[in-house]
């Protein structure tokens, strides 16, 4: 029993260590970004895209009190990033900003049952 309790472990480390190392490449056009913003050269427009969406994900985690504590920082960022016209770094962090937003409602959620039972 044990050694099957070990192995099941090992695997699921195995899996969550893939995905999390998925998590740190660039996005793709799967989720919703354009090749262009993926490859570094993104212009205004996929910036202004990229930070609607990272305003939407971020209220909407808001509306369930699971907000990320670094989404409103990577916005702010990303709005100086743009300022400077630095469209590729602008998008980049609002992409992530995104998906903090996106995981905060996903973990509110998930959670939202979550209490002490007794």
């Amino acid at each position: 029993m044990t050694f099957k309790l070990t192995i099941a472990a090992i695997v699921l480390m195995a899996v969550v260590s893939a995905t999390c190392a998925s998590n740190d490449r660039p996005a793709s056009s799967a989720s919703g970004t354009t090749a262009s913003a993926a490859s570094g050269s993104a212009g205004k427009s996929d910036y202004e895209k990229a930070i609607k969406a990272a305003m939407d994900a971020k209220n909407k985690a808001a509306s369930v009190d699971s907000e990320w504590r670094d989404t409103g920082k990577l916005i702010s960022q990303a709005e100086q990033a743009a300022a400077k016209g630095d469209y590729a770094a602008a998008t980049k962090l609002a992409n992530k900003a995104k998906m903090q937003g996106e995981n905060g409602y996903a973990q509110g959620m998930a959670q939202k049952d979550a209490g002490p039972r007794f």
